[in-house]
């Protein structure tokens, strides 16, 4: 006989959002740049944290597990803040500076 409580709280675990981790594609074109990452609220704006490879065809790209919510970030191009061109929308950081907004569900 299973045990609906068991039960219930095995489900709400399971699909809880603080659990829920997407992954989430970025990618910047940037041929002629030496070094690119994706900085942000998910990794503390940390510029080593998710440094992005260079493809064949000139875009950097990475993949990046992310929680469900609303995230600020930008790239980080040879040490230059870009904004995401394709990017869900803009935000404003902690210092009023504009940053790229994605939101993941």
């Amino acid at each position: 006989m299973h045990s609906s409580r068991s039960q219930s709280s095995k489900n709400s675990s399971r699909y809880s959002a603080k659990n829920f981790s997407i992954p989430v594609n970025f990618s910047y074109y940037a041929p002629d740049a030496e070094r690119v990452s994706v900085i942000g609220d998910f990794n503390e704006w940390r510029p080593d944290e998710n440094l992005m490879e260079l493809q064949p065809d000139g875009a950097w790209t990475l993949q990046v597990l992310m929680c469900h919510g609303h995230h600020h970030y930008q790239f980080l191009v040879d040490g230059e803040h870009k904004l995401d061109p394709r990017a869900q929308g803009i935000g404003r950081n902690e210092r009023n500076e504009r940053v790229s907004l994605i939101a993941v569900s």
